[in-house]
């Protein structure tokens, strides 16, 4: 299975520049959007109802990552560093905003998702390279240890000056556009949103798209592909049980534990793609077998849309209580 594994990571998968420009736009509209709903009053309801909204930041900036690095650890005979390091770097990206609709959906509370979507998403910029650096090397010296990784320089600094731009930059404008022209961004902000959620869904269709494209006509290549997306559920399930019982052990609200679990399970993985395929981050000289980290970003842009709305359903059918 290993060898299979290895000869996915062997492909270079990479944008074209006009392909590059398209995502990181579709990014940054994406990054406005999310940022129309983020006030200076978000930042102060967390100081007057903490305890939800700390708990869920932990969940997304420490749990989880850590989660993951020792899932890779555990599995590190069953799958290659590559897709190791694909899972941090899910993992340490922020909250995706569909977390928002999924949220309502299971009945949820939706103030609480909206504030853990705007914090987390407004620190990405510094968060998400902090952490793909921290359980990245972690996780690298381990399988260094075991011969089956070759040296890599984990890439903070361009990933920190590349967020800032493609990210960093939109949330600004978003939250001073809000700001000073609050009722145009009333009005745009729903569909917006709603038309966020499509350009992400179609940017990762794309993505993922461009990776089939790019493997060879191998019947062993499509084996290694339904392989990767059991790891993305294995990978997945784990962070809705990790937000699920992590909530239940605080005993936080049935409302918020609801929330607490999607959001921890749904993950910006389209901000994850833009990274991978820029070029100024991921050099082709060192990261020139990206393959497996492309294809397990881009199965779990897809997988947990499948099981984010499968829980929000269970939960939106199951009685809450009050």
């Amino acid at each position: 299975m290993k060898e299979i594994l290895h000869s996915i990571d062997s492909l270079n998968i990479n944008l074209g520049a006009g392909e590059m420009l398209l995502v990181n736009f579709i990014l940054a509209f994406v990054m406005f959007g999310v940022a129309l709903g983020i006030k200076v009053k978000t930042f102060k309801d967390v100081f007057q109802n903490p305890k939800s909204v700390i708990l869920g930041i932990l969940l997304q900036w420490v749990i989880l990552p850590a989660v993951t690095c020792v899932l890779a650890i555990a599995i590190n005979s069953l799958i290659t560093p590559m897709i190791a390091l694909g899972m941090i770097l899910v993992a340490s990206c922020p909250g995706g905003n569909i977390s928002n609709f999924m949220t309502s959906l299971s009945k949820g509370n939706v103030e609480l998702s909206v504030s853990l979507t705007a914090i987390t998403t407004a620190f990405a910029s510094f968060v998400t390279p902090i952490n793909f650096l921290v359980w990245g090397s972690i996780y690298s010296r381990f399988a260094a240890m075991r011969n089956s990784i070759p040296t890599l320089e984990i890439p903070f600094s361009d990933m920190l000056q590349q967020i800032l731009l493609i990210l960093g930059l939109p949330i600004v404008l978003g939250i001073l556009f809000a700001h000073y022209f609050p009722n145009a961004a009333k009005r745009i902000m729903k569909p917006s949103q709603i038309l966020s959620i499509l350009l992400f869904m179609g940017m990762v269709a794309v993505s993922l798209t461009q990776v089939i494209t790019a493997l060879p006509e191998d019947n062993n290549v499509y084996l290694g592909i339904i392989i990767i997306l059991g790891f993305v559920i294995i990978h997945n399930a784990t962070a809705l049980s990790a937000g699920f019982f992590t909530a239940k052990c605080a005993k936080a609200s049935p409302a918020d534990c609801r929330t607490l679990t999607i959001e921890t399970g749904i993950q910006n993985s389209g901000l994850g793609l833009a990274l991978l395929f820029n070029t100024a981050i991921f050099s082709p000289l060192e990261w020139d077998h990206n393959g497996g980290m492309v294809l397990i970003t881009a199965l779990w842009g897809v997988w947990h849309i499948v099981s984010g709305l499968t829980v929000a359903t269970i939960f939106r059918r199951t009685n809450i209580a009050k």
